[in-house]
């Protein structure tokens, strides 16, 4: 039974490639869905972000311009800095602060790219979007201990052939830091076994880079191709096992099968993403004496400081500058 949806949604696919069967109705009414198609266009042609970035400002654009025109058109010389706050504010809303700077994030790109397209005055409605208080550097990032590593990849039965896929993509994940959505697009022809380097393709950042394989990782990734991959002409690493056979996984799959296996050793409850082993990845470096540029290039994160939140788990070296305590024994 697991194979049968995924089949009937590739065969529904292919019936409407052919037009065979009708296109499904937008959600959004016909003046809204064609301005979030100008807006994603937008995103993607001129600003250059990734599908996910696409698709998370897409929705919260979507809520805003339902929110203000329902169904009519959308006329943003309309809308007031009056607006723009009682949406954000509203108390029925009950997001998180990280949530709220997506939300804003999100419309302040949209108000931009009415700037630019449809020349509207948008400087008052970019001024009224809230900035959300939020201390990155307030809390530690969440991990998984060494016991708990061992624990979690124990969760792959290793004598199957999804369970040796699963363990595969999981070494990807925590040995390399990669994404959920870079282990899905990983191509054999970006393994280099000469050199034990993987090229990691353009996803998130848009640029290519070139990450030394481990040995660690490089065993996994053999022995779900010599004992569990299927027989496939397909390029990508990691395939589907049922139907609809010859296909890719995605990323939502890779998040799937990690979220299972964070279930069955008892984790789950804690831990539901694929981020938690990039985490987890980044305190291993770190605590292992590597810097902090080490760890942004192994990331590839543009941004130093985007790293600098990993200084707050090196106990060691925050041992070696912290201050005695007053009147305590130094």
């Amino acid at each position: 039974m697991t194979g049968v949806r995924p089949a009937l949604g590739h065969l529904l696919h292919v019936l409407r490639q052919e037009g065979r069967i009708a296109v499904p109705p937008s959600l959004f009414p016909l003046g809204i869905h064609d301005e979030l198609e100008r807006f994603d266009a937008h995103l993607d042609d001129v600003c250059g972000l990734a599908p996910a970035t696409r698709v998370s400002r897409r929705m919260w654009v979507a809520k805003f311009l339902v929110d203000q025109f329902g169904s009519g058109a959308v006329e943003v010389n309309r809308i007031t800095p009056a607006d723009i706050v009682n949406f954000m504010a509203r108390p029925t809303n009950r997001y998180r602060p990280g949530t709220m700077r997506i939300l804003g994030g999100a419309l302040r790109s949209y108000l931009r790219f009415r700037s630019l397209t449809c020349e509207d005055r948008i400087e008052p409605l970019l001024a009224a979007v809230p900035t959300v208080a939020q201390w990155r550097l307030a809390t530690l990032p969440k991990h998984l201990t060494a016991a708990e590593v061992e624990l979690f990849l124990k969760a792959f039965d290793r004598q199957t052939v999804s369970g040796k896929r699963g363990y595969a993509m999981a070494r990807c994940l925590l040995d390399m830091a990669l994404r959920a959505g870079e282990v899905a697009a990983i191509q054999l022809d970006d393994l280099n076994w000469h050199e034990g380097t993987l090229t990691v393709s353009p996803g998130k950042s848009r640029r290519v880079d070139l990450l030394p394989l481990p040995t660690v990782t490089g065993r996994a990734i053999v022995e779900y191709l010599r004992r569990a991959r299927p027989q496939s002409t397909n390029r990508t690493l990691f395939l589907r096992h049922q139907a609809p056979f010859d296909v890719p996984i995605n990323a939502e799959f890779v998040r799937g099968a990690i979220r299972r296996a964070l279930a069955r050793c008892g984790l789950g409850d804690r831990f539901t993403g694929t981020h938690v082993l990039r985490h987890t990845a980044a305190m291993r470096m770190r605590c292992g004496g590597a810097t902090l540029k080490q760890v942004a290039d192994v990331l590839r994160h543009r941004s130093l400081d985007t790293a600098t939140i990993y200084t707050k788990v090196d106990l060691p070296r925050l041992t070696a500058v912290a201050m005695p305590w007053p009147g305590g024994v130094s």
